[in-house]
């Protein structure tokens, strides 16, 4: 159950960073409305409180969210853009999901 929760959490907090982060690109780049901050704002302060929701060490889960992110940030790229992540893409999501399974599921202490 913890591996079940601990990427749900993940992945809810990388749609959350992204979306924060998407939102005022929006504004920037191509000229939309500037209430676009404010839900960026909102989903920025939903990521920051998502990461607070994990049960181990600050900076382990940092590092391993690093992971997911690249992961989501790909799927974003693809759904969201249009634009099909490459093979390299695709194989650099793989490595950064096994260096997030290693930190955050590896035997030992937690």
């Amino acid at each position: 159950m913890f591996e079940i929760k601990t990427i749900f959490l993940f992945l809810v907090t990388a749609v959350a960073e992204i979306v924060g982060c998407y939102l005022p690109y929006l504004w920037l780049t191509q000229g939309r409305s500037a209430w676009l901050l404010v839900p960026a704002g909102m989903s920025l302060a939903a990521f920051a409180w998502l990461l607070s929701l994990h049960p181990t060490a600050a900076g382990r889960v940092y590092a391993a969210y690093g992971g997911v992110y690249i992961f989501v940030a790909i799927l974003w790229l693809w759904v969201v853009d249009g634009i099909k992540p490459t093979v390299w893409d695709l194989a650099g999501s793989a490595v950064a999901l096994a260096g997030m399974s290693i930190i955050m599921f590896a035997p030992g202490d937690s």
